[in-house]
């Protein structure tokens, strides 16, 4: 007579009325940021989208995965409820006090740097240089089930910044049902400039993501053309502030400026230049990681991520609630420091908020007076205002 199974916890079956041992813990090692953070890392299969890239990264506190039971099995979490965070273009995460907020709202924290990005960018080629954001499926895909099935999560709201806020939502609309809500900040739903370039731009880089995939197109200057006569100057296009010239940076283009060297003026990149502790700023992160000028954006990047913003443009039905949050300002060319301390200097606002509509049925829209590009890097107090216009919110709809 066959023996019957009874599956544990985790799927795996075992005898039934027989004890069997738990498998061990994933391998976790002590993250960059140091105690109690944690990375753990997941492998991913190769991609034209991103060729070479093998892995992506898990970033949580150690106390998250839950302690084993009575019994050897894992126990309950310490949050019931948790959120998964996607990072945006040049860009990974560092933000701990995003996180506390998290915590005292009762949410265990998770962030992911993605394939090619972040942690899991170092050595690559081309940090960040992806050419379709849905590969980043996989590596979305075993977080949330690693957050569920492992430790035990029942909750999961996704929080996404700019370009981790479209991948956020293209997900959501793609996979219904995996998250409970999705909290996005300043998400990159449309391209930063005119309509004209919006489009005829869109054309050129298709053409060019084709004939020339690896091409550096971060210069908005390259479609200026396109602009009809007596327009504004387009602002940067591209999420974080373009890279530089040579001639600016005094280095070739595809590369990012030695953090030892002179980085160029603070117009090259204003956004990260009245931020950082280097230039006199508040934040003191890796500019290995997150450096100034940005990592260069190719065509092929760019090409995929105009694809999926006319996606989100046709709608996206997202069925589960959706916040949006960004500044009440957008800030342009020739602006003071003290001005780009008050604004989005990477997007406009105003076309956050007019995509947002095409989101879902259930889209609140929160606009934060003051408020930088990452509203978490915003001056005190107005970073407490997001923190808790996005903790309150998901107290309001999740109870």
């Amino acid at each position: 007579m066959a023996s019957t199974t009874t599956p544990d916890p985790l799927g795996h079956p075992s005898p039934a009325g027989a004890a069997s041992a738990p498998e061990p813990l994933p391998e976790t090692v002590p993250d960059i940021l140091g105690e109690p953070w944690v990375a753990r890392t997941i492998p991913v299969t190769d991609s034209p989208a991103a060729p070479g890239a093998d892995h992506a990264v898990l970033v949580h506190q150690r106390e998250a995965v839950p302690a084993p039971g009575p019994d050897g099995r894992p126990g309950a979490p310490r949050h019931e409820r948790a959120v998964l965070y996607l990072h945006g273009r040049n860009d990974y995460f560092f933000q701990t006090w995003l996180a506390d907020a998290f915590f005292d709202a009762g949410y265990e924290f998770y962030a992911l740097d993605l394939r090619a990005c972040g942690r899991a960018g170092v050595g690559y080629w081309s940090p960040h240089d992806v050419r379709d954001l849905r590969v980043h499926d996989e590596e979305i895909a075993e977080a949330l089930r690693i957050i569920r099935s492992e430790h035990g999560h029942s909750t999961v709201v996704l929080n996404g910044h700019s370009t981790g806020g479209l991948q956020a939502v293209i997900w959501a609309g793609d996979h219904p049902g995996s998250v409970e809500a999705v909290t996005l900040n300043s998400p990159w739903l449309q391209l930063n400039s005119s309509g004209l370039v919006r489009s005829y731009g869109s054309a050129l880089v298709d053409l060019l993501s084709r004939r020339d995939p690896d091409r550096i197109i971060d210069n908005p200057a390259e479609l200026k053309a396109l602009e009809p006569a007596g327009a504004a100057p387009s602002e940067s296009y591209t999420e974080g502030a373009p890279a530089a010239s040579p001639q600016q940076a005094g280095t070739d283009a595809a590369t990012t400026v030695p953090v030892d060297t002179d980085p160029g003026p603070i117009e090259v990149d204003i956004y990260a230049r009245t931020l950082h502790r280097r230039w006199g700023g508040e934040w003191d992160w890796d500019l290995s990681l997150k450096p100034s000028p940005s990592f260069p954006v190719r065509a092929g990047f760019l090409a995929g991520i105009r694809r999926l913003q006319r996606e989100v443009h046709h709608g996206l039905g997202i069925d589960v609630p959706v916040l949006v949050c960004c500044s009440t300002a957008s800030g342009g060319p020739g602006i003071s420091r003290q001005e780009a301390l008050r604004c989005d200097t990477v997007l406009s606002v105003e076309q956050i908020v007019e995509r947002s509509r095409f989101l879902g049925e259930d889209v609140t829209v929160v606009q934060i007076p003051g408020g930088v590009h990452d509203l978490v890097l915003s001056p005190s107090p107005v970073r407490e205002e997001y923190l808790s216009t996005l903790t309150g919110w998901l107290s309001e709809r999740l109870g």
